[in-house]
């Protein structure tokens, strides 16, 4: 249990940093969807969900690269470092360019031509992110995740900061007129763009900040391990490509097929996006899962109990994942006050997607697979299959179902895609995973939760204290049965 203690606390202080940064974020929700309407909430949405897929395509998959050939025969580190930040920074500057040249023209494509800066804004934001990417990769092999949380802090402080200023300070002072300098600088015809300016300022300093990392391009360029980085991590981008559809194209689509008015559209998808973030937490866990497991799955990999290792990783993630959609659902009547009171008529969609981020958990888990022996084109495949039933379903369900039309697709990709994955690894690199103890963990999860909305109209107690109970009931349970099992496994 050594390592799985070491692999929990690495979460911990991932965790830790992105819930500490991402509710200081997530705190900007209630600030948004009251400064804001539905409608133009729903131009941010848009314009993230477009900046996940040129985050996938401008990294072009080296950080995982990084990982897999880092600790390589005859292969240092900093080489391997060196190879992948320069041909980053390389295409990046490139994108940059392009984009400025046609920057007009594809703000009235997106139907912004007022707003060209827009464009600009996410363009800048994209590339500081992908060039940043690779210097925090080499932090999490390195194991300095306080350094790397300290970064992710500090950045999510200065765009709570901005918005704060932007949104509520700024219209204060310029309303009553007592500060002329702010009538100077502030123009409240930018709006939501404000929110976008306080992501590029946040970024600059984040890329200051990785400055001594960044210091790493003066160990050069291996065109050799190049070659073998491109052909490693290239199917990376495919796979990364088709997580960002699982994940964003609803947004997306639901503008497009949603059956009313433009307007109405809009309003309907600012909706979906501030509801689909009370998913936040079992989504946090991952991310934070994510960066603690991925360098560890790649070093523990020649050890001779690592398959093993990974059998119990997933096991207790799973035990932690059921408990975050518990957490939630149960206690929904609380997290519902983090959206504004327009917002709440699409809470239906946040337990079936945190169900989803469940499965994608899994999936997670599973995709050791093709990683670890270099089957990443099938590994892209398996990606590729499930963006394709994302968008057959979301075509078909969006018209008919509305916002939960795309909740419940994104639930059946992830669960078709842990389960392929899964019976793939089976064959190229057997684990044995206790699939039953995993599947009794989420039916009680289910159960409970189904006993909850059963029990909550006829039941005498304070609502709360059921939700408490039934969570509690979990833990003892998972408690329980773990206890039994790690004794009768000694």
């Amino acid at each position: 249990m050594g390592i799985i203690k070491k692999l929990a606390s690495q979460t911990a202080i991932y965790g830790l940093s992105s819930i500490f940064g991402r509710f200081l974020n997530y705190s900007l929700v209630p600030l948004h969807t009251r400064f804001f309407s539905a409608q133009e909430y729903g131009v941010v949405s848009e314009f993230y969900a477009y900046a996940g897929f040129f985050s996938v395509l401008l990294l072009f998959g080296f950080e995982t690269g990084y990982f897999r050939f880092r600790n390589k025969e005859l292969i240092t580190g900093d080489k391997t470092y060196s190879t992948a930040l320069w041909f980053i920074l390389l295409v990046n500057v490139a994108f940059f360019a392009f984009i400025f040249s046609i920057n007009h023209w594809l703000s009235s494509l997106l139907n912004y031509p007022e707003h060209p800066e827009y464009v600009l804004c996410f363009s800048l934001i994209l590339i500081l992110d992908a060039i940043s990417a690779i210097p925090f990769a080499r932090l999490r092999a390195e194991e300095k995740a306080f350094r790397f949380a300290g970064i992710k802090i500090a950045e999510i402080l200065i765009i709570v900061a901005l918005n704060l200023l932007f949104l509520w300070v700024c219209p204060k002072l310029y309303a009553n007129k007592t500060f002329p300098l702010v009538t100077e600088f502030y123009d409240p015809t930018i709006g939501v763009g404000y929110i976008f300016i306080a992501n590029l300022v946040a970024s600059v300093f984040k890329f200051i900040l990785l400055m001594p990392q960044l210091l790493g391009l003066r160990w050069g360029f291996d065109i050799t391990l190049f070659k073998r980085l491109l052909c490693y991590s290239l199917p990376m981008v495919v796979i990364g490509f088709a997580g960002i559809i699982n994940e964003m194209l609803d947004r997306v689509l639901l503008k497009q097929l949603l059956p009313y008015d433009l307007a109405t559209n809009m309003k309907m998808l600012g909706i979906y996006s501030a509801c689909y973030k009370l998913s936040i937490l079992m989504s946090l866990f991952i991310q934070a899962f994510r960066f603690a497991a991925e360098p560890f799955f790649f070093a523990y990999a020649d050890k001779s109990d690592a398959r093993p290792v990974y059998a119990k990783v997933l096991r207790f993630f799973v035990i932690f994942c059921v408990f975050i959609f518990l957490l939630v659902t149960l206690f929904l009547d609380f997290f519902k006050y983090f959206v504004g009171e327009e917002f709440r008529s699409g809470l239906d969609v946040v337990p079936v997607l945190l169900l989803a981020n469940l499965c994608l958990g899994i999936y997670v888990n599973l995709s050791i697979w093709y990683k670890l022996t270099d089957h990443t084109l099938m590994g892209a495949l398996v990606a590729l299959c499930g963006a394709a039933l994302t968008v057959y379903l979301n075509i078909q369900w969006i018209p008919l179902y509305g916002y939960m039309g795309s909740a419940w697709a994104t639930l059946a990709c992830y669960g078709s895609m842990a389960v392929v994955s899964y019976l793939l690894g089976q064959i190229y690199y057997p684990v044995n995973y206790n699939v039953l103890r995993i599947l009794a963990y989420i039916g009680l999860g289910l159960g409970l939760y189904q006993a909850n909305l059963y029990l909550k109209p006829i039941i005498i107690w304070e609502p709360g204290l059921l939700a408490l109970a039934l969570l509690s009931l979990y833990l003892l349970t998972a408690m329980l049965f773990e206890n039994r099992y790690l004794a009768a496994n000694k």
